[in-house]
């Protein structure tokens, strides 16, 4: 499986898009914003002949679903994601407001067309993606597992060197730690992390050096 990464709109987030030799593929958390960033990402799809089978989300906070409409637009696929974060959708403006993008009232909001839980299994192509339910950063985080090309999506639950920030509405800390470390932290030492913001890391090293997984 190889894995696309962009970087989206002014809070820096990684939109993934993970695709192999059937040319199938999935877009993971769109947070393209502006019209250019919208057209790299469709040029990227269509200039490698790709088909979009799934428009997945691993949390709903606006910076992960900014792209979501322009990608239902382009390819009529609705977004899947947990129903603990539905309610975010309904705050998006305040959300919006509140890190200071109150003035972009054009931002359309998307809705979740398939809802996913813990143990459900999205594919493409040939690949398989393993749904784990994470809650902490936000209600609804999820992550996607994919064992066979070891490597985990893990939206905003982990990062390299730190985790999810737990202040937001629904956030909780310790529900956070205790899921990364149930859940992620048994995964093989070597699995790449891809992360909604920052660098890759993987689950060895953040056993090895994240302050907050000691």
């Amino acid at each position: 499986m190889k894995v696309k990464i962009f970087e989206f709109n002014p809070i820096s987030e990684n939109t993934y898009v993970a695709y192999d030799e059937t040319k199938e593929c999935v877009i993971i958390d769109p947070g393209c914003l502006f019209p250019d960033e919208k057209e790299l990402l469709l040029h990227f799809i269509l200039d490698n002949d790709l088909v979009v089978k799934h428009l997945l989300n691993t949390h709903l906070h606006f910076d992960h679903v900014f792209g979501n409409a322009f990608i239902y637009d382009q390819f009529k696929l609705e977004t899947e994601a947990n129903q603990a974060d539905e309610f975010l959708l309904a705050q998006m403006p305040s959300q919006l407001e509140m890190f200071g993008f109150g003035k972009m009232g054009n931002v359309a909001i998307p809705k979740i067309g398939k809802y996913l839980k813990e143990n459900d299994v999205v594919t493409f192509g040939n690949q398989r993606l393993v749904v784990f339910e994470i809650p902490g950063h936000s209600p609804g985080s999820i992550v996607f597992y994919n064992e066979e090309a070891g490597c985990v999506f893990v939206g905003d639950v982990l990062f390299r060197g730190s985790v999810g920030r737990t202040d937001l509405v629904g956030g909780n800390h310790e529900q956070l730690i205790t899921g990364i470390k149930k859940k992620l932290l048994n995964l093989p030492g070597d699995t790449v992390v891809y992360s909604g913001h920052g660098p890759l890391t993987t689950i060895r090293e953040e056993m090895k050096t994240n302050f907050y997984l000691q």
